[in-house]
């Protein structure tokens, strides 16, 4: 039943013959036809700035005030793309083989040699639309090094790559938007994806200030609506982050693909107290420089400063001599828990490892590390009052990235025809595990250089009959989405949405986090259902649907989250194996490292809603692997 759509031939000629035999439709026909982007980072927006460009009619959609305060903007460190400036033995292939390796061999090969063929296109776009990247004294882009890769790629612009990129994406979608070929929708949600004679024809809205419900129909929809992250509570994600435009598109038939895959951040500002709403991301880019270590002696109660080079562990170098810390984020994570499980770890709680910067400012001197850095270094003083240049951050790894996503095809299509669906949203770039600074890289390759084409392949040969905002089919769907939200009203309970939101991350964070096993994940499964069934039973969302409601917003996601957490968890339950950042713990090698079973696990697992979130139904997409050899990774 799961098509991906791969074309024949060798892997760095797939994507340019799919291109050529994709059907084209021709510049007057693209007027008339209509797509909704729903979703406006780096993948909405460029998605949606490239098609009008070409002649499509979009409307795009976006839950914040302005398409500039979307999540993309928090992204740090950098972009990946194989330019070998640096002249250190960088190319498509290596970019290609670090991706999927860094991914633990749970990603499709051609989809990533795609992205890693994109990435240079995407420096040059960026460039030509005025992203300030940084630039070496002769003029050249300047280039760091992130984990799991061996040569400097990663192209930034200090440490707010991400604003820089969005500000760009957005330039080119607000010409758009004045040229009169996007209508933009802001503070406005997506609730629920209008299917029609099979095929994804429009989406039912609410106002996210008025309070008003909207039918919005089109010949494609194309979610770029992020990840999941926050089912958690506590993540390094933007509040508004959701799952519920995935979700309810999950609920029409659009299969969820790998929902356990989620990335744990090494690189995070602790946890300070019971009532923080989120944490704080500290880029990967540090590890360039800072180097992570605790000390030698358990409950040290000294300060770093005093404690001397000999009673100091760096774990990281001299666990993995080759990459030290430079090891994948999922590496990396799990190393500082087992320090900090076994007693090492500082800080109030024993919750976190040291990353320190005195090596780099006597090698490189105070200024250059202000100059790289200096951003990230003022907010980490803002937030925790210690001066970074004079005393070692404090870190631990928290939530970031989500791997899984809604399942697609090579054209980035889900099982729904017609829904498309990009970046974070969908699956299908990193497998187990994210490299750092290629979000950015999928999100706007997806929207620049793949959608662009596949859509119209899509449009050339779809049979798409009128479809009016008040047919039947509509009407119902957006009758649904009203009662949905009377529901959550009318329960009147007396319990906060924030409290079952806690309570609901809290179990997932013990139990589905950075470390699982088959009884917590059992427990899991049996709690979630409970939490959901006092949620509908006792939860109090105060106001009205008219107007503003913020109780409201969050009491929809949260609803969602309580079902989708079920689906995560039996996903990792059902996943007897570990790798990349899901590590199950009866599934490791005797140092410790994730140990994966190729023989029954090399798939990808597409899960069909059956109605009842607790019984869903297994897809298996089985993974080859012709050009990139199935190996136990070491970054030793």
């Amino acid at each position: 039943m799961l098509d991906s759509k791969i074309p024949g031939g060798q892997l760095a000629e797939m994507w340019d013959k799919h291109r050529f035999n994709l059907k084209l439709v021709n510049p007057a026909n693209k007027r008339k036809f209509d797509v909704i982007v729903v979703g406006t980072g780096l993948a909405g927006a460029s998605a949606s700035a490239t098609m009008a460009e070409l002649g499509y009619n979009v409307k795009a959609f976006c839950i914040q005030d302005s398409p500039r305060r979307a999540h993309s903007i928090a992204a740090q460190g950098g972009i990946n793309a194989a330019k070998n400036y640096q002249n250190d033995g960088d190319s498509v292939y290596r970019l290609f083989y670090d991706t999927v390796k860094g991914g633990d061999y749970r990603s499709r090969e051609a989809n990533v040699y795609r992205l890693a063929q994109n990435s240079n296109n995407i420096i040059d776009q960026c460039v030509a639309q005025g992203v300030p990247f940084a630039r070496e004294y002769g003029g050249l882009l300047a280039n760091r090094s992130f984990g799991g890769a061996q040569v400097s790629r990663t192209f930034y612009a200090r440490g707010q790559t991400g604003q820089q990129l969005l500000l760009g994406a957005y330039n080119a979608l607000s010409r758009m938007i004045n040229a009169g070929k996007v209508q933009m929708y802001t503070r406005t949600e997506m609730l629920d994806l209008i299917v029609i004679d099979g095929k994804a024809r429009g989406i039912v809205t609410r106002n996210l200030v008025t309070g008003k419900f909207e039918t919005h129909v089109a010949d494609a929809v194309v979610l770029c609506t992020g990840g999941y992250g926050n089912v958690f509570y506590l993540s390094t994600n933007a509040m508004a982050c959701n799952v519920t435009a995935s979700w309810r598109a999950h609920r029409r038939g659009a299969y969820f693909a790998n929902p356990c895959f989620t990335q744990i951040h090494p690189t995070c500002i602790p946890v300070h107290g019971d009532f923080q709403s989120k944490l704080t991301l500290m880029s990967e880019s540090l590890r360039n420089d800072g180097r992570v270590w605790v000390p030698k002696k358990k409950k040290d109660p000294r300060k770093p400063t005093d404690i001397p080079e000999n009673e100091r562990d760096y774990y990281l170098e001299r666990r993995y001599p080759s990459f030290g810390n430079l090891v994948p984020r999922d590496v990396a994570s799990r190393a500082a828990k087992a320090v900090c499980d076994d007693g090492y770890g500082v800080g109030p709680t024993g919750m976190a490892v040291y990353l320190d910067f005195a090596d780099a400012i006597r090698r490189d001197g105070e200024d250059a590390i202000r100059e790289r850095y200096g951003n990230l270094f003022h907010m980490y003083q803002k937030i925790t009052d210690e001066n970074p240049y004079q005393t070692p951050m404090k870190i631990f790894p928290a939530v970031h990235y989500t791997m899984g996503g809604l399942w697609v095809d090579y054209n980035l299509m889900s099982t729904v025809p017609g829904l498309f669906v990009l970046g974070e949203a969908n699956f299908s770039d990193h497998g187990a595990n994210r490299l750092g600074a290629s979000a950015l890289m999928q999100g706007l390759s997806d929207g620049y250089f793949v959608i662009p084409y596949t859509i119209g392949g899509y449009f050339a040969q779809a049979e798409l009959g009128k479809v009016t905002a008040d047919q039947a089919e509509c009407r119902h769907v957006e009758r649904e989405a009203r009662d949905r939200v009377e529901k959550l009203l009318n329960v009147k309970g007396k319990r906060g949405v924030d409290s079952f939101h806690k309570e609901l991350g809290h179990l997932m964070w013990n139990n589905v986090g950075m470390a699982r096993n088959r009884q917590g994940l059992e427990e899991a499964l049996r709690r979630i259902p409970e939490i959901r069934k006092e949620f509908w039973e006792n939860v109090n969302v105060n106001g009205s649907a008219e107007g503003l409601n913020q109780s409201l917003e969050k009491a929809g996601r949260v609803a969602d989250f309580l079902e989708f957490a079920e689906t995560m968890a039996l996903d990792a339950l059902t996943r007897e194996e570990s790798c990349g950042g899901h590590f199950r713990e009866e599934f490791q090698t005797s140092e410790g490292e994730a140990r994966r079973d190729d023989d029954n696990f090399a798939h990808v697992a597409a899960w069909e809603y059956t109605g009842d979130p607790a019984k869903p139904t297994l897809h298996k997409e089985e993974l080859e692997f012709e050009y990139v050899k199935l190996t136990q990774r070491s970054y030793k």
